[in-house]
């Protein structure tokens, strides 16, 4: 065994509790080891050393480097002890706290066996239950709809639909979102994410002045209380928007500190090198290098308790059901610890999703997120549908790769993306390509996470980087792509699967088609919802026994799959 390979750490990742009773343990071991049998032996951890349970675990996962590994335990004592058995070549070794060797004394296991001490309540994570069926909706509300003809027009600059700059208005509000929610509802989505929505001088709203209100552009309290509630109606959850790593320099605090520097009561609440800002050569730390938009303090309790009111306040007053944390990664782990804690106390089920762009492990242990937006995801599709980077194998690989940063329960909330207002478009990146844009949705809504659309990629809407990829919601049915707007509904409408909800995932290449399987044990049988993709520039048949109930396909036709065509079908396998 190349031990130099082998990972286990408990507490982890690679070991933790789904249930008060049940828990999950993984070990890492190198590709070239996988003809090498893998048992754990445990037991509670003050009867292990005369005793131990020897179950065979069986590899779950796969990417260039790594076998995982995976088993499940329903225990009867939490107080769980447990080792490693490997058997290679007629030769045994035992893996623990000592890591690899070639014996291993049982009698004196409370040394160096792996333990999971208790299984207490209060450390389990749990799953923000709707998240499992979730299909979320991004809207960048400016660019949506236009609901609200009435409403002083003066400050719109461009025509709907035309090409926009950095600093364009078109005139998308609340009361076109409420509007179109019919048509939200008949498209399947269940949950929106909306980029912000406070007062803001800028069209995105990145730049805050008033935590509090809704930009007069955008409507009012009014406006936004009507669309959750009606939202909600429909069943459809709403998550704002959460600017808490910066604001804007109209920010009355920090206005506050302009005119009063040091002896402001805010002057803490943000990282002056001085007595007073200088914005014209910036003394403070702000977003990027935007000095218009100066970072706030989160290591300070006072700045601290005024954004922990602000995320309360949207819960308790309007019924919102998230948060996307916007530069989350940049924020104390501190504060997150602390906003978990308010908002969960506040409703238990709202959602909480951080914008880290890359493994944020740290982030996800149940103290801080639920889950973040997705762009390993992201950069995965883009390398395997639009860049050629990957083949099947090598997607499988990463994906599988990706899964094995975070526990079953983050997976379950992680929000995967295609594209969004940071990105280009996906179907641009694509070369426009709408058979390819199908299977990577279909991959989407198979995929364990909550899905989310960029508006506009049921119609095919284009874009580059931003601020192209912000362009107007075309409402011109006569230019919508039925056939692939009917396509996406039916990917949608798969997320109502329990398997899909439950199951448990394996990935894999199969004939260079990548192949994702969603399993759930339901009494005695194993159900099974399956994805097949053929990026392989050639057609490929599926053996016989492979091919069940067609759920939904394109270029699929008698067990033959053509290239850049899907199939999603359910049944049993063996």
């Amino acid at each position: 065994m190349n031990e130099y390979a082998m990972l286990h750490v408990p507490d982890s990742r690679y070991c933790f509790p789904v249930g008060e009773r049940e828990i999950v343990i993984r070990l890492r071991t190198a590709r070239e080891d996988r003809e090498a049998e893998v048992f754990l032996l445990y037991n509670c951890k003050y009867l292990f050393q005369q005793q131990q349970v020897r179950l065979r675990m069986e590899i779950k996962y796969s990417d260039r480097l790594y076998d995982y590994y995976e088993t499940r335990l329903f225990l009867e004592d939490v107080r769980l002890a447990y080792i490693f058995e490997i058997r290679e070549g007629g030769k045994t070794t035992y893996y623990s706290e000592d890591g690899l060797t070639e014996n291993y004394c049982f009698e004196e296991g409370f040394y160096n066996f792996f333990q999971m001490p208790y299984i207490n309540k209060n450390d389990v994570m749990p799953v923000v239950d709707w998240m499992r069926s979730a299909v979320f909706y991004q809207i960048f509300v400016e660019r949506f709809a236009l609901g609200n003809r009435k409403k002083d027009l003066s400050y719109i600059t461009m025509e709907w639909g035309e090409i926009p700059n950095p600093k364009s208005f078109a005139g998308g509000d609340l009361r076109g979102i409420v509007d179109k929610l019919d048509y939200l509802e008949g498209l399947g989505v269940t949950a929106l994410y909306l980029t912000p929505v406070f007062p803001s001088i800028s069209n995105h709203k990145y730049d805050i002045m008033d935590y509090k209100t809704i930009d007069s552009s955008f409507g009012s309290k009014e406006d936004f209380r009507e669309l959750v509630t009606k939202a909600h109606e429909k069943g459809i959850k709403i998550v704002l928007d959460a600017v808490f790593n910066h604001c804007s320099m109209q920010l009355a605090q920090f206005q506050d500190v302009m005119k009063n520097g040091k002896a402001s009561p805010y002057f803490h609440w943000f990282l002056i090198d001085g007595d007073y800002p200088e914005p014209e050569q910036p003394n403070y730390e702000c977003f990027a290098s935007c000095n218009y938009m100066p970072k706030i303090n989160t290591a300070n309790p006072d700045a601290q308790n005024f954004l922990l009111d602000i995320a309360c306040y949207w819960i308790r007053e309007f019924d919102i059901d998230g948060w996307r944390l916007d530069v989350s990664d940049e924020v104390s782990h501190e504060f997150w610890r602390r906003f978990r804690y308010a908002v969960k106390e506040e409703k238990a089920d709202c959602v909480i999703i951080g914008e880290n762009w890359h493994d944020a492990y740290p982030y996800l242990q149940g103290d801080q997120y639920d889950g973040i937006m997705n762009y390993s995801f992201t950069k995965a599709c883009l390398d395997y549908f639009a860049k050629d980077r990957f083949d099947a194998k090598q997607m499988a690989d990463k994906l599988s790769s990706n899964l094995m940063r975070n526990t079953e329960q983050v997976n379950y909330m992680m929000l995967n993306l295609l594209d969004t207002h940071d990105t280009h478009r996906f179907f641009t990146e694509l070369g426009e390509d709408k058979e390819k844009l199908l299977a990577a949705v279909a991959l989407e809504m198979v995929f364990p996470g909550a899905p989310c659309i960029y508006y506009g990629t049921e119609i095919c809407m284009a874009g580059g980087y931003d601020p192209d990829s912000r362009r107007c919601f075309d409402w011109e049915e006569r230019r919508w792509d039925l056939r692939v707007m009917e396509m996406i509904k039916q990917l949608i409408a798969l997320r109502r699967l329990n398997t899909l909800q439950y199951g448990d995932v394996g990935i894999w290449e199969e004939q260079e088609m990548l192949c994702v399987r969603r399993r759930l044990k339901e009494s005695e049988n194993n159900h099974e919802v399956r994805l097949y993709i053929n990026l392989s520039k050639k057609q490929q048949r599926l053996p016989a026994e492979a091919v069940k109930n067609v759920l939904c396909s394109n270029l699929w036709q008698e067990g033959i799959l053509d290239n850049r065509g899907f199939v999603v079908m359910e049944g049993e396998w063996k």
